[in-house]
């Protein structure tokens, strides 16, 4: 950790503690005593009203006139910041965020109550594999720097692909890339497990209006089919999460209807398909018809 960014932190711990021992500080940076009492020296000289307490459990406090001045959250804040990204570490897989945890933590006074609530994510391995392309885009757009790379679309056709990097987005179970596309000359999402042979260039770009073009995104729905199903009880649970409770309405003793909307695609499908015999649709006659077929094409498969 750089001195700079040890000061800091050491400010953000003393407006949360009262007082914060020379042998604390020491194991928590993994620095020696002496470069903690030079730290002490460096923030006093910089007017940071930072006093001595001796004897046993003595050590190193922060004016209170400067806490209420400066602590701009409260323990629950710090609380429900720390709970939101010890749950999202999973996904981003960054070191960042593990020195933001660890700055948090030690914020968060020792006797506040831990474990209210817990987030978890599948810790897929392959995530670790696109380690290098998530950090390498991630530099590339901060730099504004042109990214090259093979891309793998869904069918197995391969193209080479010059982009404007503009944001990495995780949504569900992967992370993607949106930028503009110099080879489509249009903005494109590009998923980052099928980015190959991925390269930063020298050459730097001027953004384009890229928040325009997010709200003419955010404001398209693809089309979606209003959809009956019957379920049984055991997914329920699946359906209330996604579509709230008055989705659901009795059927018999043993089904419940589920009025749903999906796209009528191969995409709608695959998340049909996947409550297997939980579920049977039963209308719109159309939409039966299609995945029918979908699912006979699956089942030609292993015959």
């Amino acid at each position: 950790m750089e001195k700079v960014e040890r000061l800091i932190s050491i400010i953000m711990i003393l407006l949360k503690k009262d007082v914060v021992s020379t042998t604390e500080f020491a194991q928590l940076f993994d620095v020696s005593k002496r470069t903690i009492l030079r730290d002490m020296e460096t923030l006093s000289l910089s007017n940071i009203p930072i006093y001595a307490v001796n004897g046993v459990n003595g050590g190193y406090g922060i004016m209170d006139e400067y806490k209420v001045d400066k602590r701009l959250l409260s323990s629950s804040d710090l609380e429900n910041i720390l709970t939101a990204l010890g749950g999202l570490e999973q996904i981003l897989i960054s070191e960042e965020v593990e020195v933001t945890i660890k700055k948090i933590e030690a914020m968060v006074s020792p006797l506040a109550s831990k474990g209210s609530i817990q987030l978890s994510f599948y810790d897929w391995e392959g995530r670790s594999e696109i380690l290098q392309t998530l950090k390498t885009c991630q530099e590339a757009i901060l730099a504004r720097r042109f990214i090259s790379f093979d891309y793998i679309d869904k069918n197995g056709m391969v193209t080479n692909r010059t982009v404007e990097p503009y944001q990495l987005h995780f949504s569900e179970t992967s992370w993607y890339l949106k930028g503009f596309c110099l080879h489509r000359k249009r903005y494109r999402t590009f998923k980052l497990s099928r980015i190959d042979h991925l390269h930063i260039d020298e050459k730097t770009f001027n953004p384009r209006d890229y928040l325009s073009e997010q709200k003419l995104e955010a404001s398209y729905q693809p089309e979606l089919v209003a959809v009956k199903a019957l379920i049984s009880p055991s997914i329920k649970d699946h359906f209330i999460e996604r579509y709230g409770r008055k989705s659901i309405e009795d059927y018999s003793s043993e089904l419940f209807l589920a009025t749903i909307y999906v796209p009528q695609n191969s995409i709608g499908f695959q998340f049909l398909a996947s409550f297997g015999t939980n579920l049977e649709i039963v209308e719109p006659k159309t939409y039966v018809e299609d995945f029918r077929d979908y699912l006979n094409k699956m089942i030609e498969k292993y015959s």
